[in-house]
Order: structure tokens, then C-alpha cells, then sequence
């Protein structure tokens, strides 16, 4: 094989969903499964977490939430988080999808399209992102309430900074906007989840938590990403690896050819900086990281490997990232189609 094999641990994502459960513990424990369930495979990942007792989740966009429920079935509820797009409506309908409305002619077109459609609504609480603000809220207010949303959301924006003064600011803002109202909440994904019981409310929506990202500390580790070696080569002090020259040897070494590179999402950022690994033997990029490849130095290796590992036991998707000066969200949605899905157990 001459491509990466990812190898997914979808016990390990489901264990996860159910400690963060046990965290938020009487509310409704939801599953954020957007971009491919974080690059790791929608269809796979979205049975797991169905079978570990998810009952809600929540996609970025309605072609998203079809695939998801042609996956699912009937029964969990599939909230759309862009909410309703011009030309979403027949694939809303279609799919028994719950838009989360953010703006007010989002709710004109979606009561004027699908009346009586289930429908949510998103508040926007500081973000400035996605959402409706204040005054537009107290426009719609009367109308959207007499309709019943099925839920009420914000989002974060600072929730991985626990001592964030904003945090605290969001939820205040929240509470002002929808105490009072019989309406079931949510504002926590997985670091609001973290900030404590006066952030989960209803539902709770965990996302990067589920596939063992920071900030959940706790989370079992879910992937593994071996590269194929296509060829090892003796590099005598003095010559130059790759592009541009990108490496210089300063003395004799073994240097592999590994199938991988940017087109895979292995950032350029990593070039000369991260690291591979031959069981518990660190072997480093050497030279710049190309389309289709990258080069490691082997030395250290008793003979030629069949493959390396850049993601593993000893290097997570949030120290790749902290390498690539990125997170480790980019590290997982960038992961390539090429790569082989494994799906062990």
C-alpha cells in the first residue's frame, strides 16, 4: 500500500462521549459530527455514538445533516447549525432536519417555506459570529416562541480559556436572553462542558472532546497514522534533501522517503520541526514537506522500516499541531482522503 492507513478507535470516541456525559451528567449529552465527523468519517463515527446512546447531534450545513441521516435513520434529532440556507428547503424537508436560525430572514424563510417545520434558534451572546443579537431577538421573539423551537443555542467563544473573562460574560448574556422562557438551552460544546453545571443547561454539544482533543485532558486517544516508506537512501554530509535544499546533512546518514504531504494535510508548517516514529524510536523530518511526500532521517533504525507513525502513542494531534503552530482541530479536518479509514473491533 502506497498510501497512510488511519486507524480509528470508535470505542475510544464513544468512551469519550460517555465520560463527558458523566461530566455534564443529568442534561442531555449531544455529538457534534460536523466536517466528517472531524475528518475521521461521518457514517462510522455517527453509528458509534448512536449505539454509546447519542440521541442529538449537530452538523455545520443541511448536505451534512442529509448524510446523516441517511446514516442514522429515523429517531435522533439532526441539527443544522448555519440553519436554513437559501435553496435548503427541500433538503430540510426531506431529511427532517432542525435548522438552527440565526438571522432574522433565516426565520422569514423558514416559516414562509416549511410552517411547521421543527426549527432552533441561535443567539448570538458576544461571538459576532453566527446569530441572532439583542434587538433582533426581541423582533422575533413573540413570533419564534409562539412556534416552539425545539432549541435555543450560543456558542463560546473562549471556552479552552477557563479564566476568560468572557466566559463568563457569554453566559450572563445568554441567561438575560432566555431566562424565563420554557425553552430547552444550550450553550456548551466540549470546554463549556469543562467550565462547569452553569454552562450545560439542556444540551450539551461536544465535539473536538469526542476524538481526543484538547481541552479535554482526560480523552482517550482515538487515531493512529502510519506513512508507507517508498525507499531509503544513504545522504553523504554535504548533499541536500528535497525542495529548495530545504535540509543539508552535516554528516552521513539514512534518510526514507515517506508517502505523505500537504495534499494529505501534512502542513508545510511542519517542515524540518516534527518528528516520526518507529515504535518508541523519534526519527525527524528532515527537508521540506512536499505534495505527495516527506523525508525522515532513519539513522537511528536498525534497518529500512515499512512504515512510520506521525500520529500515535507518542505524538498526538495536539502536539503535531502545537509543532505546526496550529490546533489540533486543522490536524484532524485536514486529514486526506487518500489515506486509508481503518475501523478495528
Amino acid at each position: 500500500m502506497t498510501t497512510g492507513t488511519l486507524t480509528i478507535d470508535l470505542d475510544a470516541i464513544a468512551a469519550n462521549w460517555r465520560a463527558l456525559s458523566a461530566i455534564d451528567g443529568p442534561v442531555e449529552t449531544g455529538a457534534v459530527v460536523k466536517a466528517d465527523a472531524y475528518g475521521l468519517g461521518l457514517g462510522p463515527v455517527a453509528t458509534a455514538l448512536a449505539s454509546a446512546g447519542a440521541r442529538a447531534f449537530f452538523v455545520a450545513v443541511a448536505e451534512e445533516g442529509a448524510q446523516l441521516r441517511a446514516v442514522l435513520g429515523k429517531g435522533p434529532l439532526v441539527h443544522v447549525m448555519c440553519g436554513h440556507m437559501a435553496g435548503d428547503t427541500d433538503l430540510i424537508a426531506g431529511a427532517k432536519l432542525i435548522p438552527m436560525l440565526s438571522s432574522p430572514d433565516q426565520v422569514q424563510r423558514h416559516f414562509a417555506g416549511l410552517p411547521g417545520h421543527p426549527f432552533g434558534i441561535q443567539l448570538d451572546t458576544g461571538m459576532n459570529r453566527l446569530g441572532l443579537e439583542a434587538d433582533e431577538w426581541r423582533g422575533v421573539a413573540a413570533k419564534v416562541l409562539k412556534a416552539k423551537p425545539a432549541l435555543v443555542m450560543s456558542h463560546l467563544a473562549c471556552a479552552d480559556e477557563p479564566g476568560n473573562p468572557m466566559n463568563a460574560a457569554q453566559l450572563a448574556e445568554f441567561r438575560r436572553m432566555t431566562d424565563g422562557l420554557d425553552l430547552r438551552r444550550s450553550l456548551a460544546a466540549t470546554g463549556g462542558i469543562l467550565l462547569g453545571p452553569a454552562y450545560h443547561f439542556d444540551v450539551t454539544r461536544p465535539g473536538i472532546g469526542l476524538y481526543g482533543g484538547a481541552p479535554y485532558a482526560e480523552a482517550k486517544p482515538v487515531l493512529r497514522l502510519s506513512l508507507p516508506v517508498v525507499q531509503v537512501r544513504n545522504v553523504e554530509a554535504g548533499e541536500s534533501v528535497g525542495y529548495a535544499q530545504g535540509f543539508r546533512a552535516e554528516r552521513a546518514m539514512r534518510v526514507a522517503t515517506v508517502s505523505g504531504g500537504y495534499a494529505d494535510g501534512l502542513l508545510r508548517s511542519l517542515s524540518g520541526k516534527a518528528s516520526l516514529w518507529a515504535g518508541d524510536i523519534s526519527c525527524p523530518l528532515v527537508g521540506r514537506v512536499s505534495m505527495d511526500l516527506i523525508t525522515v532521517d532513519v539513522t537511528a533504525l536498525d534497518g529500512a522500516p515499512d512504515a512510520l507513525d506521525i500520529i500515535g502513542p507518542h505524538q498526538g494531534i495536539d502536539d503535531l499541531a502545537a509543532i505546526g503552530e496550529t490546533i489540533g482541530y486543522e490536524i484532524l479536518t485536514s486529514l486526506g482522503a487518500r489515506y486509508a479509514r481503518a475501523y478495528p473491533g
